[in-house]
């Protein structure tokens, strides 16, 4: 019970970190200077109306200086956080698995929202992540160096495929080369099937979401989705229960 606790309220700081890191790292600014600040203001923000969740609620999702509304986001990624670490703590406890993993998925909230809100996947986060993860190898059983190399080239040569494909049959870019970076970081950290299986999984949300923006929204085909928020979370359910799915696929494939 002790380490859920500690759990929770390490995610709920660490989450409040996290949209520093999804609010400046797109606008190039510094993530330590200044203090935090409301974005409609400027006033710097007190520490007790900084209090992740608690203090959101507390304020009714406004500054306590000039009213302006808050977005949901920020109370969002708070509450998504602890409870993103807790499903993986519940699949791997206390290991070093579980801390790396952590990081993982916080960089997949990070690439998730920016994407969402910019349209870029900053390689400060992907490439950097790209690197721990091919670091990582050397200290993991389950995964050799060889193989996070193999999965980061399935996930990032399948997306430049599209890339090119898309190119050049309609002379534009359908797919952002940030996609593509992402891939080779989560590539790099789950293997080549649990990458397969990223891809497939993202597909299938982008295009319900799709179908959904031209049904109901009236949009083209034209119509841009951000493809890092549909990544990002097929890669954390990748990264928990991705065997289990494809263990599962294979025994209904052997089944007369």
């Amino acid at each position: 019970m002790e380490e859920i606790i500690l759990i929770v309220v390490f995610g709920l700081v660490w989450g409040s970190f996290l949209n520093v890191v999804i609010y400046r790292l797109p606008r190039g600014l510094s993530l330590l200077r200044p203090p935090s600040s409301c974005p409609h203001c400027g006033k710097q923000i007190k520490f007790y109306e900084n209090i992740p969740i608690l203090s959101y609620l507390a304020l009714r999702g406004k500054c306590g200086s000039c009213k302006a509304n808050i977005s949901l986001a920020y109370p969002l990624v708070e509450a998504l956080t602890p409870f993103c670490f807790l499903l993986v703590y519940m699949q791997y406890s206390l290991s070093p698995h579980f801390f790396a993993s952590c990081l993982f998925v916080s960089a997949l909230i990070v690439l998730g929202f920016i994407d969402y809100h910019h349209q870029i996947l900053p390689d400060e986060i992907t490439l950097s992540g790209l690197v721990l993860a091919l670091l990582y190898t050397f200290f993991r059983d389950d995964l050799s160096l060889t193989q996070a190399l193999l999965g980061a080239g399935v996930g990032a040569g399948f997306l430049l495929l599209v890339y090119g494909v898309y190119y050049l049959l309609r002379k534009k870019e359908g797919l952002g080369l940030g996609d593509v970076t992402m891939m080779l970081m989560v590539g790099a950290f789950l293997g080549w099937k649990q990458t397969l299986l990223t891809l497939i999984l993202a597909s299938i949300g982008g295009a319900i979401v799709g179908v959904f923006f031209i049904i109901f929204k009236k949009k083209d085909l034209q119509h841009a989705l951000p493809f890092g928020t549909f990544l990002a979370p097929a890669a954390f359910v990748a990264l928990l229960y991705g065997q289990q799915i494809i263990d599962a696929y294979l025994s209904l494939d052997r089944q007369p």
